[in-house]
């Protein structure tokens, strides 16, 4: 069952305000009657209800189906002895909370069957009592019947729908572990040969340096031909990968954050970035989780982004004034792993700052891609 204790349901179809009527009416019909010993017993079986009610909450396994019965009794008490039925939707929104689907449909057939007997048996206990409260108790009985099928369908549905958003993230590693694999052999077979065959000829120029100069020259011309050779095969490695352009991303950022009626600024002009096709693919991988984040979990009305280059590096500053990110779990806790796994494929870095709002700073070094040019 849900880590909740309070006897108002959370609803967004059903006011608050109407269960807190719930909660005191019980008290109305008690001070009907002269009698001080049926008000004593009135409010003992009352409380005891909501104290029935929290333990249901608050147990698991068997011990929960003992409570909802408890609460079931207690609901037939105060139907026959005090002319009050309205306990019984609290316990239908219990009973539409049941997880286990075979325990739902018994506990839910049982209280349906035992809040109409007791309301039949109320009719002939004190007819008048329960003629003027006829709309009322019609009202509960629909509720009785269509609340626990409501409540137990919305939270099937809220499952499912976390299932898959997990099966969604699952599915994504997976094939951002394959694309790794793939990546890895390619380069393997790629580059492998060649970079051992430049390190064997590197050695041989070396002792060849003093003994014969003219051969350590064209050792070390057939290195740097080697080294064009793989040189062009990592490019054509790269141009062969699923480009995904920066400038493409930034405006499906924008109209996310659009949707979440989130204010959108980019500083920046990012097609006049000069980077390499995977840099590139890896900012907009990053730029897209960390906006996800944003929209999702942090409940921001700003959003900064800023995409600067200069001849060393590129940097991303991705800055919102949200609630920022909770340091105590752990700042991979927050779907922020992906994002430096891929930086680290790259020898990127992620700094994380809180002031409230979070503040992501991305940079990736492009010294490397410069030094491969001038080859």
């Amino acid at each position: 069952m849900r880590s909740w204790y309070m006897i108002f349901p959370k609803s967004k179809w059903i006011s608050i305000y109407i269960w807190i009527i719930f909660c005191i009416l019980p008290f109305y019909f008690l001070v009907r009657t002269l009698s001080h010993i049926q008000i004593f017993f009135g409010v003992v079986i009352i409380l005891l209800y909501f104290l029935f009610y929290y333990f249901s909450f608050q147990s698991k396994n068997g011990l929960l189906y003992m409570w909802v019965s408890f609460d079931m009794v207690l609901n037939i008490i105060m139907t026959l002895f005090y002319g009050y039925v309205y306990l019984a939707l609290f316990t239908s929104f219990f009973i539409g909370n049941i997880k286990s689907t075979v325990g739902f449909y018994i506990m839910y057939g049982l209280h349906i069957g035992f809040t109409i007997l007791s309301i039949v048996a109320g009719y002939f206990i004190e007819l008048e009592s329960f003629l003027d409260q006829t709309p009322f108790i019609i009202i509960t009985v629909v509720g009785v019947v269509i609340l626990p099928i409501a409540i137990y369908n919305r939270n099937k549905q809220e499952n499912l729908e976390g299932e898959l958003e997990n099966a969604k993230e699952r599915i994504a590693e997976l094939i951002i572990h394959e694309e790794r694999q793939r990546i890895a052999r390619d380069l393997h077979d790629t580059l492998g040969q060649k970079l051992s065959m430049i390190g064997l000829k590197s050695d041989l120029a070396t002792r060849l340096v003093e003994k014969n100069p003219k051969a350590a020259i064209q050792e070390i011309k057939e290195i740097r031909h080697t080294a064009r050779i793989a040189l062009k095969e990592v490019r054509e490695l790269v141009s062969n990968m699923k480009a995904v352009k920066l400038s493409d991303e930034c405006i499906r950022v924008e109209e996310m954050l659009q949707a979440a009626e989130i204010h959108y600024q980019l500083i920046g002009d990012v097609h006049k970035l000069k980077i390499p096709i995977l840099v590139e693919n890896v900012l907009s991988m990053c730029l897209k989780e960390a906006v996800t984040n944003i929209v999702k979990h942090s409940g921001a009305k700003h959003c900064k982004i800023e995409i600067q280059q200069n001849e060393n590096e590129v940097m991303m500053m991705i800055e919102d004034d949200g609630k920022g990110l909770n340091e105590k779990v752990g700042y991979e806790g927050n779907g922020l792993k992906g994002i430096r796994e891929r930086l680290e494929f790259i020898n990127g870095t992620l700094t994380i700052e809180n002031n409230p709002g979070a503040k992501l700073t991305i940079t990736i070094p492009l010294t490397i891609t410069h030094q491969e040019g001038s080859v």
